[in-house]
């Protein structure tokens, strides 16, 4: 069986977002984790980008996704140079947070759920 391009292109898109969050989730768990090491931290991050940078490269249409990619290679310069990670785990935190939120706040709630005063004399 043949695939066609539009199933393929929709496969390595999904398979880049995919992988884009699980980069992100195991940042805020070696940022959250006090015992990881500076060394540890270095080695898992540098796997996991080139893990990113063997993906096929896709543009990304929604904002969450954009900002993610947009951290990741933030993180990478600010990596590259000289850091010390725990004068930067709170900023890293705090940023993969608001990720979080601006992926929480995209959720579908219907009209119906979000004005409940709005129907209370129904019933």
């Amino acid at each position: 069986m043949r695939y066609t391009e539009k199933q393929i292109e929709k496969y390595q898109r999904q398979r880049y977002i995919t992988f884009l969050e699980k980069v992100t989730k195991n940042l805020f768990k070696m940022f959250r984790d006090e015992k990881t090491t500076q060394e540890q931290f270095l080695t898992k991050f540098t796997e996991l980008k080139k893990k990113l940078d063997e993906q096929v490269s896709i543009q990304l249409d929604s904002e969450y996704h954009q900002q993610m990619k947009d951290y990741i290679n933030r993180l990478n310069l600010e990596v590259e140079s000289e850091f010390v990670l725990d004068d930067i785990r709170e900023a890293n935190m705090t940023l993969l947070n608001r990720l979080q939120k601006l992926k929480n706040g995209t959720s579908y709630k219907k009209d119906k759920h979000k004005h409940k005063e709005k129907n209370q004399d129904w019933g």
